[in-house]
């Protein structure tokens, strides 16, 4: 059975039909290249015989786009033949859109990637009017470009300015908008619409040929010589830089490719992004987010954490113990996903104030046409805000989301989870006290979880699911169910204080902080962690977390181990955080005060206080930027080996998936496990012994590590 169905009605009107056998969506591998070359050569036989061609998918989608397990396969020494294989199925592409008959893409479904380049390459494009179809080029998210004629075609098309959110930030379109934004030429209400519109276009254009192969076409807005586009790339590579910090080589050869292909010949354009892209392929910093970004995240969502054989469940009713931001967070996630929530607090003004956050960012989003009023109204119904422990009766899930007391926690627990269903499951939102000693607390630990949310929830991706040690397999597969119903991403730890996030994320926090006792200057740490690839500099997230809160965790942590025969061991990072709230009275950006001064009419900038208190002159001239960027690096990835040794962590995908959508790991890395291997195994123990004889036993190699290293095994 041929990957691509060739049909021609009595009109002399071809539908190509794309069905990949074996398959539930068309890629782009060996045997629809195969398909693909055979298809052009029939065509340019036929041509004489045919009106016109519409392009189909027989799949859900229209077109998945490339072959991801064959791109991540491919090394430097396979380079040229590669290159050779890129250019062959774009010249096929191009011989079926300069027949000069006219060619239709008729879209049934999501064309990303190269589904989209073939619709780019068409004539006329009609996609289903239905907001579940994207239409887009989100290569770069996965540290590729559009090597199908993508960036070729959409600059031509749409100009360079007006190309780069589509190419260099894989920027999405639903149909309504691709056809306000010249990208699709017609909507249509269902497939048999669509194909009659195909078919009247082709009647109505029987010779047809694409505007830039027509003499004397000019690119829309002007080539890079044009003042105004020159203008724009004048600054355009700064602000991208600023962006990127240098860690993404993607979206610099997306410009680079779009700026040189439109100063040229399409067939040389073509042969430029065609250079680019198996540049781009055969680099590591892709290979390292496909394997995160696509195939281990999508093992996670498909429950590969799961517990398996035990059934799937939903929750219709949650409640909310404590409205402030992470628990009004919270709530308006489960609302948004059709759930009843219970919003309590111990006062109904409180609780009142928590379920306005929902009203804001529904706000938001009725302002953005992202929602109607009537959603916004039938979603803040589902929230139920209220001071009154009786109104959690019969709810599946409770969460509690108070502040992080151990004490304070057990006893919400004891009031409210009588309240639960039958064999329904009380989780707890603490971000660092383990589950086993919260769960005691429980007159059923068997039904107690953790579920670790993110600040702001209705932003960060993830979910961390902590079992304590009575949790059941049926609490954790009904906690993991809960996390996809609420289009949050799941990871499953085993119980720890702090877990596997807040205990990794510490360490990269502290390590900033330890810097600045040690002299180094302020600005020059925070610009370390964000060109090693971390959103946001240690000393900025600390005064966000507040400096009083991490010394009171801290405290209740040191209590905590103490009470139980253990030993707290001292980080360098606490003798800096006690003498900024000590000595100077800074406690974080909630108290106005922190590493960061936060004047009332400017932009925050970094305490100049900090150079005296801290900084020695000659240590800060001669800092070494690559040296504090491995430390921001290596601590994180090292207490993520500490996590996989003492089975806190059970997989690597968890850990790579939970560094980068909990902690904003560098991205470009794959996480923080995935980092250890592209650094190389051995290599990377080798330079965390030199560290630990630098900064100390912190940086000492955990035996898992020792042993892979010794054996050289990835993880």
């Amino acid at each position: 059975m041929t990957a691509i169905k060739y049909e021609k009605d009595s009109n002399g009107i071809l539908t190509l039909t794309i069905d990949m056998p074996g398959q539930s969506a068309n890629t782009m591998n060996a045997e629809f290249r195969e398909a693909l070359r055979l298809t052009a050569e029939r065509v340019v036989e036929d041509k004489a015989s045919l009106k016109g061609i519409i392009i189909a998918s027989a799949k859900k989608t229209f077109f998945a786009g490339g072959d991801l397990n064959e791109l991540i396969s491919v090394g430097p020494e396979q380079a040229e033949p590669f290159l050779n294989m890129v250019q062959e199925l774009k010249s096929h592409m191009r011989t079926i859109e300069t027949l000069g008959i006219p060619v239709v893409a008729a879209i049934n479904g999501a064309a990303l990637g190269g589904g989209w380049e073939i619709c780019l390459a068409c004539h006329h494009r009609i996609a289903l009017n239905d907001k579940s179809v994207q239409l887009g080029l989100p290569e770069v998210t996965l540290g590729l470009l559009p090597g199908g004629g993508g960036i070729v075609r959409t600059v031509r098309m749409l100009g360079l300015e007006k190309s780069l959110p589509y190419l260099a930030e894989g920027k999405k379109s639903t149909p309504e908008a691709a056809l306000k934004a010249g990208l699709i030429d017609q909507v249509a209400t269902d497939i048999e619409d669509m194909m009659a519109k195909a078919k009247q276009w082709i009647n109505e254009n029987p010779k047809y040929t694409q505007p830039w192969d027509i003499k004397g076409y000019k690119i829309p807005g002007g080539t890079p010589s044009s003042p105004k586009v020159a203008q724009m790339l004048a600054i355009a590579p700064a602000m991208l830089r600023n962006k990127t910090k240098g860690c993404y080589p993607a979206p610099e050869a997306i410009m680079s490719a779009a700026t040189e292909g439109a100063q040229v010949d399409f067939d040389t354009a073509q042969n430029i992004e065609a250079r680019y892209f198996t540049q781009l392929v055969i680099g590591q910093v892709s290979k390292n987010m496909i394997g995160t970004f696509w195939f281990q995240l999508n093992e996670i969502k498909s429950g590969a954490s799961r517990p398996k054989d035990i059934a799937k469940s939903s929750v219709s009713k949650v409640g909310v113990l404590g409205a402030g931001m992470m628990g009004a967070g919270i709530a308006y996630s489960a609302a948004m996903s059709g759930i009843e929530v219970v919003l309590k607090d111990i006062s109904q003004e409180n609780a009142d104030k928590g379920k306005q956050y929902s009203e804001k960012l529904l706000s938001k989003r009725v302002s953005r046409k992202r929602m109607t009023e009537d959603k916004k109204q039938a979603t803040l119904d589902r929230i139920l805000a209220t001071d009154n422990v009786d109104d959690l009766t019969g709810c599946d899930l409770i969460i509690e989301a108070v502040f992080e007391d151990s004490s304070l926690k057990a006893k919400v627990t004891q009031e409210t989870e009588a309240k639960l269903a039958e064999g329904g499951t009380f989780a707890s939102n603490t971000s660092t006290i383990p589950i086993t000693q919260l769960a005691a607390a429980s007159s059923s630990p068997e039904n107690f979880i953790g579920l670790h949310f993110f600040s702001p929830v209705d932003k960060m991706p993830l979910v961390e699911i902590i079992t304590g040690k009575e949790t059941s397999d049926e609490t954790l597969a009904k906690a993991f169910d809960f996390v996809i119903q609420i289009n949050k991403t799941p990871i499953v730890v085993n119980d720890s204080r702090g877990f596997f996030t807040s205990r990794v994320f510490g360490t990269f926090v502290n390590e900033g902080i330890a810097m600045l006792g040690e002299g180094y200057s302020p600005a020059s740490i925070e610009n370390a962690a964000r060109l090693a690839g971390m959103p946001v500099g240690p000393l900025a997230i600390m005064d966000e977390v507040s400096l009083s809160l991490s010394k009171s965790v801290r405290e209740q942590s040191k209590l905590d181990i103490e009470a139980a025969g253990g030993t707290w061991k001292s980080h360098p990072a606490e003798a800096v955080i006690d003498t900024m709230i000590e000595q100077h009275g800074r406690k974080g950006k909630a108290a106005g005060a922190g590493f960061y001064d936060y004047p009332a009419n400017g932009k925050k900038h970094l305490w100049p206080e900090l150079e005296s208190l801290f900084v020695d002159s000659e240590k800060s001239i001669n800092a070494d930027l690559q040296a504090l960027m491995d430390r921001f690096l290596f601590i994180q990835s090292i207490e993520t080996v500490r996590c996989l040794e003492e089975n806190v962590l059970t997989s690597v995908k968890d850990a790579n998936i939970g560094s980068i959508f909990g902690i904003g790991f560098a991205p470009w890395a794959g996480g923080a496990i995935q980092y250890i291997n592209q650094y190389g195994v051995r290599a990377f123990a080798e330079r965390a012994a030199e560290l630990t004889k630098q900064c100390g036993e912190r940086f000492t190699p955990p035996s898992l590590l020792i042993s892979k290293a010794e054996s050289n095994e990835l993880f």
